[in-house]
């Protein structure tokens, strides 16, 4: 279990089309034209920068937690200086504000919005505040960030509708139909509880770590059993609104049954390694997190497939 989280080629992967996804989906099914093409590429470049700019920065603020949780990660295992980590990090946000800026100015005041909130629940709020389960309730919402982030570019560069117009100084203006909001929704709400089955689930593997330096998590605070339990209700929830999504967007058949046959290997898998014995339960944890993680990623790329397969036939 010491590379469970690493991040392997197919990950690193479905993240582009996991980016490029989401402005798709907004757009539906219509010829693609040279704005559109250019929109997609800027979504994944800003995204893809913002994610590494996210994690690194996590890793510094957690590094005393990862030492005891994830002794291999790059600060505690010392492959890499902090003040180089530092800088790195420093890069990846520069460019995602960039590639935001180059979007629109709406995407550009959003990436502030989301790298304010990154730092100060890194760095403060989840330490310092004592709500339960805080910690895990908020990080989803960074990935939920990227739902916001894909659909706000495309009605701010391509708007599909007029349904919905809001105009402010200096940000211009945003159009989308309530459809379009409604499938923002749904897709946010799938990612929130797919990251969060995800992330309560490895959090039982960092429990003991957590409670130490006073980190509010699902497993510091109902407990490890109840928590693998929670996790699993959450990946339920998500299933739910994939499938609601389905029905309620452009979506074909492909991804119902590719959808269909991930969430079956997905939860059979889980199950058929319940521990027999309590103190293995931190492991399984760490395993069920993996499982749930690849299930929100191939969820992602099964919309992307989906969506170029139609637009190839078209």
């Amino acid at each position: 279990m010491a590379n469970w989280r690493s991040l392997p080629l197919y990950e690193l992967m479905s993240y582009v089309l996991m980016f490029a996804s989401v402005p798709m989906l907004a757009y539906g099914i219509h010829p693609y034209k040279y704005e559109l093409i250019r929109l997609i590429v800027l979504t994944i470049l800003t995204l893809y920068s913002g994610f590494f700019a996210a994690l690194i920065w996590n890793d510094i603020t957690d590094s005393d937690i990862d030492a005891i949780a994830h002794p291999n990660r790059p600060l505690p295992s010392g492959r890499i200086e902090r003040k180089r980590f530092f800088q790195v990090a420093l890069i990846f946000s520069v460019l995602t504000f960039v590639f935001a800026f180059a979007i629109s100015m709406v995407c550009f005041v959003l990436t502030g919005i989301a790298a304010l909130f990154v730092f100060f629940h890194n760095k403060y709020f989840k330490r310092r505040i004592r709500f339960p389960a805080y910690s895990e309730i908020f990080n989803p919402l960074q990935w939920v960030v990227v739902v916001i982030f894909g659909f706000c570019a495309l009605w701010t560069v391509l708007p599909q509708s007029t349904d919905v117009v809001i105009t402010a100084p200096i940000l211009g203006t945003v159009s989308t139909s309530y459809l379009g909001i409604l499938q923002m929704i749904l897709l946010g709400c799938f990612t929130y509880f797919a990251d969060t089955a995800h992330d309560i689930a490895e959090g039982v593997h960092d429990a003991d770590a957590d409670c130490r330096y006073g980190v509010q998590t699902y497993a510091t605070t109902l407990g490890k059993k109840k928590t693998m339990t929670l996790s699993f209700i959450m990946f339920g929830i998500s299933v739910f609104c994939g499938m609601v999504l389905f029905l309620l967007s452009i979506l074909s058949l492909i991804f119902f049954i590719l959808f269909s046959l991930v969430v079956t290997y997905t939860f059979f898998s889980a199950i058929l390694h319940i521990p027999s014995k309590t103190e293995n339960i931190e492991e399984y944890g760490a395993c069920v997190g993996r499982r749930f993680y690849d299930y929100f990623l191939l969820t992602y790329d099964i919309v992307f497939i989906d969506i170029l397969i139609q637009i190839l036939v078209l």
